[in-house]
């Protein structure tokens, strides 16, 4: 069933729509001139075949992406949400007890995006979709790469680029290093084997140039925080990425004991992005995207109401 027989449009903004087989809302992703190029229909590709692979209730999966006929337009259609981290935070102050939940929550998703040999590479308060019930789920896989391929810093929006990245992008701008300067005024500045790891000559000679900083008391800086909240975050505000705790290791940290269930953590698959290497023309990317928009199988929603003519 094609895109405009599947939706009603619904009030603005222009973004939702209401499934008209399920009376659920909707919210309608476009992607941008998704096959201007071979290099932007790889990208599309990229990011469906994510999408599809992701089975993860803090991830936002496609329950049913859909192509207008000419292929001249793709949308994705995803559960509405309501607001995002960004938006949430800027319109009232987070009790310990919602950041807890939310946090939480991101860090299952990461946990299973990982799991999956999946790095998201532009995580941020505005790719964390929120609804009334403060359930969380991670959008935006458009920049996602497997775990060991390069990461670069120009792909990642920059107040949220983590050190490593930083340090191993050539092209530093004075934001960048004002970045890390205000980095290492938290963490201090890390020991002499740290800079040998580093891969650039230009960080190292940067690295080795900075004077001296402590490291400071997060308890001092994080006045509000519990105990446990400032324990775990300094575990994960580490510059060394090798000793930085993961999202695996982080959950099970105490600060997450009263919420934890290890039998709701779901086990993810590897991701097969063996297509990466692959050279298409345009219009065999057009007819594979088609392809794995005609092959998904949403996974049927919970609450949905489902017409007898397809329930089981």
């Amino acid at each position: 069933m094609l895109f405009e027989d599947m939706l009603v449009p619904s009030c603005p903004p222009r973004s939702s729509a209401v499934d008209s087989r399920t009376g659920n809302k909707v919210a309608i992703k476009k992607l941008y001139r998704p096959f201007q190029s071979e290099l932007f229909a790889k990208r599309a590709y990229r990011e469906l075949r994510l999408l599809k692979h992701m089975r993860h209730e803090n991830v936002r999966a496609s329950p049913a992406p859909s192509l207008a006929a000419s292929l001249a337009s793709s949308y994705l259609v995803m559960p509405f949400m309501g607001t995002d981290l960004g938006k949430l935070m800027k319109h009232e102050t987070l009790s310990e007890d919602r950041i807890q939940f939310l946090v939480y929550q991101m860090l299952k998703g990461l946990k299973y995006i990982h799991a999956a040999g999946v790095i998201h590479r532009d995580l941020k308060p505005g790719n964390l979709a929120v609804n009334e019930d403060c359930e969380l789920k991670i959008l935006d896989f458009g920049l996602a790469r497997q775990a060991d391929s390069e990461m670069t810093g120009y792909v990642v929006t920059r107040w949220y680029r983590a050190p490593e990245v930083i340090l191993n992008w050539m092209r530093y701008t004075q934001t960048d290093l004002d970045q890390l300067k205000e980095i290492m005024k938290i963490t201090g500045t890390p020991p002499p084997e740290f800079v040998q790891k580093l891969q650039s000559a230009e960080a190292k000679n940067y690295m080795e140039g900075l004077p001296e900083l402590e490291k400071k008391d997060f308890a001092s800086v994080l006045t509000n925080a519990s105990p446990q909240a400032v324990n775990l975050l300094e575990k994960m505000l580490v510059l060394d990425a090798e000793q930085r705790v993961t999202a695996a290791e982080a959950l099970a940290h105490p600060y997450f004991e009263s919420l934890r269930d290890t039998e709701d953590e779901s086990k993810a698959q590897k991701y097969d992005d063996s297509f990466d290497d692959v050279d298409r023309t345009l219009e065999e990317w057009k007819r594979v995207t088609y392809k794995e928009v005609l092959s998904f199988k949403p996974p049927r929603q919970l609450g949905a109401r489902v017409p007898k003519e397809t329930a089981l």
